[in-house]
């Protein structure tokens, strides 16, 4: 698959979610967002307010999570953060779904949240809603991604980073269930170009990663 880096830059969510992210971190990761024409900039809540006056006037947009990282708040808590980052300033919210519940076969009650955190924000922001596909098997990635689909989310996403490496096989398996109703994007241990073009090749729309720059100084060699 060949990729123009322009075209490779606006499919990739540059993403800061350290735990010891600095407020020079965050003005880093965002002028890094600038100068490659990333899609995005996923931040953790606490620097949404920042990251929006740092990329106010720009195409890049700003994203937040709930429930971020391991999705075992209560529902009301990730309504309650992903309708406060829309406050100060997101575009977009990758919400952590309740992967107990999915590796439970609870599917409806995953549903059941998912669809009040949508609820909560104006339609004009994205929700994509992180499964942790690593930890599924095939039939319940499928199941939720019906899930998501049913709750009226617009992506579903593979992982956390906080589990094992995406892989091209739970894309293509996450692609073919979704059928075009919703987006997927790839997540998780993103490190190399031939990784993101591989993801692409197979569906995948949007890319999470934090080593975005690498990626596109390789980008910019190779081409």
């Amino acid at each position: 698959m060949t990729l123009s880096p322009r075209n490779l830059a606006r499919s990739i969510d540059h993403t800061i979610l350290r735990n010891n992210a600095t407020e020079e971190d965050i003005r880093i990761a965002c002028s890094q967002a600038l100068e490659y024409h990333f899609f995005g900039v996923v931040v953790n809540p606490v620097w949404v307010r920042r990251a929006s006056e740092l990329l106010a006037g720009s195409e890049v947009r700003v994203i937040s999570v709930a429930g971020f990282p391991l999705g075992a708040n209560r529902t009301d808590i990730k309504v309650a953060e992903a309708a406060e980052a829309v406050e100060d300033g997101a575009h977009e919210i990758d919400m952590v779904a309740d992967i107990g519940k999915l590796c439970a076969d609870r599917f409806l009650e995953a549903e059941a949240e998912i669809r009040k955190v949508r609820r909560n924000l104006p339609p004009t922001v994205l929700l994509k809603v992180i499964i942790e596909a690593s930890q599924l098997t095939a039939d319940r990635q499928k199941d939720a991604v019906n899930a998501v689909i049913n709750a009226g989310a617009q992506f579903v996403k593979t992982g956390t980073g906080y589990s094992e490496p995406v892989t091209v096989k739970q894309v293509r398996t996450l692609v073919t269930a979704a059928g075009g109703r919703i987006a997927v994007k790839a997540s998780g241990g993103i490190r190399k170009l031939s990784e993101c073009l591989e993801f692409l090749e197979a569906g995948a729309t949007r890319l999470g990663t934090s080593g975005s720059v690498d990626i596109m100084r390789h980008c910019g060699s190779a081409g």
